[in-house]
């Protein structure tokens, strides 16, 4: 199984969740009567998929574990493109794969509102989609959602800083966002906030957007560490560009705070088991939401529901929890993080 505790909202959807097998006397459940996707071999189903290019640690991630999901199942036939940040691109490709007439549709647009349309002409055309992270601007466009929880990402960083804090008069944090020009970071931004609204002791004293590269994290750091000259904590929104946060650090020789990191590589789970610096948690953004959207695609494939829940369809929305690893619960979260 691809599912971890990081992605214990999709559990639901685990394969063999729930038996065919009744103890209730013989009479069948809603579920069995409906028909619950498992591990057994049934209707063959093609998947299409299409996402923007791996061009980002996560982003990789997300189409290794779609892909080594479907492998997962023999019923399941993947037909997955090659992957565009140019929106004409994957619009075209999205339309290939519906001229194929695959039976359903995965997609984690690049742009949610400028690939709405192709995901409309999709559902318009019998065939399902389910809407990876990146939301369509109409639930027209999809039959089912799944995807992170940013503005929880950003709660519950706010949540941990707050509580290693809370007991320390005139703490300060900074906070290091990614592109301003995305929902995602105004809602990870907001969460982070609302959080530290809880704990009157803490202010935040800076905040800088940078490009979710490792190069901008280093730059935006750089000016960050110049500009305040002792703080308690730092939240940055995304461990790749955390790559060159981390550096910039070390070039200041600083280490009086301490740092939350977000989305869960592998890299910065191995750090904080070590336990040798500034980086004492990330929070996850877990890229199995793309194992997630696979079984659920086979799922509406084959027609059937999915385990642990007692309604014949599955749901129309699904957002993951984003748990917050630390050095005591990291073993847990290593198999799930990202390289």
């Amino acid at each position: 199984m691809l599912f971890g505790t990081a992605a214990a909202s999709a559990a639901l959807l685990a394969a063999g969740c729930t038996s065919n097998d009744s103890d209730d006397g013989g009479e069948n459940t809603s579920a069995d009567q409906a028909g619950v996707a498992d591990d057994k071999p049934g209707k063959k189903v093609t998947v299409g998929f299409a996402g923007p290019q791996a061009d980002h640690g996560w982003l990789n991630a997300i189409t290794q574990q779609a892909k080594a999901r479907a492998k997962k199942y023999e019923d399941v036939t993947l037909e997955a493109t090659e992957g565009s940040n140019d929106n004409a691109t994957q619009i075209g490709q999205i339309e290939t794969l519906i001229n194929k007439k695959v039976d359903v549709l995965v997609v984690l647009p690049a742009d949610g509102k400028a690939l709405t349309q192709v995901g409309l002409k999709a559902m318009r055309a019998g065939i399902p989609v389910v809407n990876l992270d990146r939301i369509f601007d109409s639930a027209q466009a999809y039959r089912c959602w799944i995807g992170g929880d940013n503005y929880g990402m950003g709660l519950n960083a706010g949540r941990f800083i707050g509580e290693q804090l809370k007991d320390k008069k005139g703490a300060k944090v900074v906070e290091l966002a990614g592109q301003d020009n995305l929902e995602l970071t105004r809602q990870r931004t907001q969460g982070f906030d609302d959080a530290l609204k809880n704990y009157p002791n803490i202010k935040k004293v800076a905040r800088q957007a940078a490009e979710f590269t490792v190069e901008s994290g280093q730059e935006k750091m750089a000016q960050l560490l110049r500009a305040q000259s002792g703080f308690d904590a730092l939240w940055n929104h995304d461990d790749d560009q955390g790559v060159g946060a981390e550096r910039a650090i070390k070039q200041a020789g600083r280490d009086e705070f301490l740092m939350v990191g977000g989305a869960g590589s592998k890299r910065v789970m191995e750090t904080i088991k070590g336990d040798k610096g500034v980086l004492k948690a990330t929070v996850l953004y877990p890229p199995t939401m793309a194992a997630s959207a696979i079984d659920l695609a086979r799922a509406l494939g084959q027609g059937k529901g999915v385990g642990g829940m007692a309604e014949f369809e599955i749901p129309a929305s699904i957002t993951l929890y984003s748990a917050v690893v630390t050095k005591e619960n990291v073993d847990e979260y290593l198999p799930i993080g990202f390289t």
